[in-house]
């Protein structure tokens, strides 16, 4: 099976944003995208991602999509069917944000198998990790630079010596994650 990783992420929100996503097809070998948008959101970045990666994928392929954005992973298996039910709207008659991306999404989700995955964002899973990485990388003005996937690990276990600064930085990061992903839910329950 075909392993997917993406994430998105911006500076600013609105601001200048980046994503990234690797790529493992069944024999090991790894694909390392990337790109980058002057003015954006997070949202739209993480919804990028995965459109970008699922393009790259044959008609009625198989594969595993992880993500850290529950945006991404309950709009996509959850949210989107009842918004084309409403057409495009809210349970709160609102129109869809980013509805455009939504549907790109949606209309590649449909000539795929895909299964959806979400992973905690900043958690050291390697290659989440190199997908932020990647997204960074776009935002600095730098194309992807592949990695073979035995690297990808390597090079995270390399770069995991932080200063206690950033692991406090990373830990206020994760509990805005959390709280924003308790808020998802609470949409997701509202639409």
């Amino acid at each position: 099976m075909i392993e997917i990783y993406t994430d998105g992420g911006c500076r600013g929100n609105p601001g200048p944003g980046g994503w990234g996503v690797v790529i493992i097809d069944a024999k090991g070998g790894t694909t390392e995208l990337n790109g980058y948008e002057a003015q954006t959101t997070n949202n739209r970045m993480e919804l990028t991602a995965a459109i970008k990666a699922l393009e790259t994928l044959t008609l009625g392929a198989q594969a595993r999509l992880t993500t850290d954005s529950n945006y991404v992973k309950q709009g996509i298996s959850q949210w989107v069917q009842q918004w084309k039910k409403n057409g495009w709207k809210t349970a709160q008659k609102k129109q869809v944000l980013n509805q455009d991306l939504w549907q790109q999404l949606d209309a590649l989700n449909q000539s795929l198998n895909i299964e959806w995955q979400w992973v905690k964002g900043h958690s050291g899973h390697a290659h989440n990790e190199r997908c932020d990485e990647l997204a960074n990388l776009a935002m600095d003005g730098q194309v992807a630079q592949p990695l073979k996937a035995s690297h990808v690990v390597a090079e995270h276990n390399a770069n995991n010596n932080h200063s206690q600064v950033e692991r406090n930085l990373e830990e206020r990061l994760a509990r805005v994650e959390d709280k924003l992903d308790a808020i998802l839910q609470r949409l997701a329950e509202l639409s």
